[in-house]
């Protein structure tokens, strides 16, 4: 039984509850029609048993004479007629002549029944009278003291007519065959979708090829369809997972670059320290320092992957709490005066006041301040940042600036990746870990935004993204 497919055991299963109650429904329906014809038959013969004693009341006058004479203008084919007292003595039997050896009818099932209930019948009963079997009904009419039996014989025309029609159980059958065949077709379609699934699950968990002509179609149905659709988001899943894996290890690769550069400065310069004991105090101060800024940069490094790693990973442990980003902002643009001065840059801020969003406090601010640093590192000497927005619905639309270079178009659409930097060496002496549009995306996406960049037709980077209040 292991080896028959679940579809098998499906069919065979429902099939044999189908059969059942298929064979159950007919019994009931055979006995049912059986018994309505012999309540039919019955009730004729009591209407006749009822007629007879209105006769009898009518007349007053019960002589065996008398009683020929009425049953045989009344009589059906094959009727006997029996009057029996209260107590069960033959008075009528229009059968029979010899009352006097006929025994007492107060035992007879049918008498019992009347007397007990005013009605009462018997189906396919031996006469013990006459020997021959015969359908019973008997009236006791209390106001009399009589009870008027009818009685027809069981022969083949009555039970013939008593049979529950044939034409019915063919017809059941067809239908049952009929059912059957689309039982089957049901069954045998859910079990192709099933065996399909068993064998895509078998394949998914020894990690198998899925590309092949046996999972490549499924039935045209609904169960089809879901079973493809199934396999399809597997598939999909599975190449998400894959390039998950890809750039992680490309991330991983980045990573290891990058901190292998400051790291190696830093042990190259305390190498030369410490072997040259009689430096010079102003070099050895000079390489100090630098080992510094190194360790600065390494800092920084870590500081970015870890928000990365925190937006990436668990943004929903991040609290969020009311934001004010003109107060961000206005923050921002006085802790980097010094380096905009230093470069002659101008911080054009055209924020209205109160700008208030649901967002997380540090994320944010590293928006607007990697934004801001990038500006400062790369528009150039002389240039103007401006920063803006608008409201819009449900959202704020930010659009923040410099007319500085540019960058050549052909580098715009991967300047959100990690660690892309246009310019590497450039990029490595003013700082940077090519991390911070990375994390400005990021930050956008976690409170509901989108974020584009392009270049100004006049020159300079224009970065428009929207946050969700």
């Amino acid at each position: 039984m292991n080896n028959i497919s679940i579809g098998k055991k499906f069919y065979f299963g429902v099939l044999a509850v189908f059969l059942a109650f298929a064979v159950a429904f007919i019994v009931f329906q055979q006995t049912r029609e059986k018994q309505f014809k012999i309540d039919t038959l019955n009730a004729r013969l009591q209407a006749y048993n009822v007629r007879m004693d209105e006769w009898m009341q009518y007349t007053g006058s019960h002589t065996e004479e008398e009683f020929d004479q009425y049953v045989a203008r009344h009589s059906m084919e094959g009727l006997r007629v029996t009057v029996l007292s209260r107590s069960g003595k033959l008075i009528y039997d229009s059968s029979f002549d010899d009352y006097d050896s006929i025994p007492n009818h107060a035992g007879r099932p049918e008498v019992r029944q009347a007397l007990r209930k005013g009605q009462g019948s018997a189906v396919d009963r031996s006469s013990e009278t006459l020997g021959s079997e015969f359908f019973y009904s008997a009236t006791y009419f209390p106001d009399d003291s009589v009870v008027i039996r009818s009685a027809l014989p069981y022969n083949n025309d009555l039970s013939e007519s008593l049979r529950a029609d044939q034409h019915y159980i063919w017809f059941a059958l067809t239908a049952i065959v009929i059912l059957t065949l689309i039982l089957y077709r049901f069954t045998s379609r859910l079990g192709d979708n099933i065996t399909k699934l068993k064998i895509f699950a078998s394949r998914a968990d020894h990690n198998e090829s899925l590309d092949t002509d046996d999972l490549a179609e499924f039935p045209d149905d609904e169960l089809g369809e879901i079973a493809e659709r199934i396999i399809k988001i597997y598939k999909r899943l599975e190449t998400t997972r894959q390039e998950q894996d890809r750039l992680k290890r490309q991330l991983t690769q980045n990573i290891a670059h990058e901190l292998k550069t400051p790291v190696a400065s830093i042990m190259g310069y305390l190498e030369t320290v410490i072997e040259n004991k009689q430096m010079d105090p102003v070099k050895r101060e000079q390489f100090l320092n630098r080992c510094y800024a190194q360790t600065q940069r390494l800092t920084s490094l870590l500081q970015d992957i870890s928000t990365l790693n925190r937006l990436d990973d668990a943004p929903g442990l991040m609290e969020f709490a009311p934001v004010n980003i003109s107060q961000t902002v206005a923050d921002i643009q006085r802790e980097t005066s010094l380096q905009m001065n230093e470069r002659h840059i101008t911080f054009d801020n055209r924020l209205p006041g109160g700008i208030l969003i649901k967002g997380n406090q540090s994320t944010i601010y590293s928006i607007f301040r990697n934004l801001t640093d990038n500006a400062i590192a790369y528009s150039g000497l002389g240039t103007t940042i401006t920063v803006s927005a608008k409201e819009q619905g449900e959202r704020w639309f930010f659009t923040f600036s410099d007319n500085g270079v540019g960058v050549p178009s052909e580098h715009l659409p991967r300047l959100f990746e990690r660690f892309y930097r246009v310019d590497k060496g450039r990029s490595r002496k003013m700082g940077g870990t090519g991390l911070g549009l990375a994390i400005v995306k990021n930050a956008v996406l976690l409170h509901g935004g989108t974020i584009s960049v392009r270049n100004n037709p006049k020159g300079g980077l224009c970065f428009e993204f929207s946050l969700r209040k």
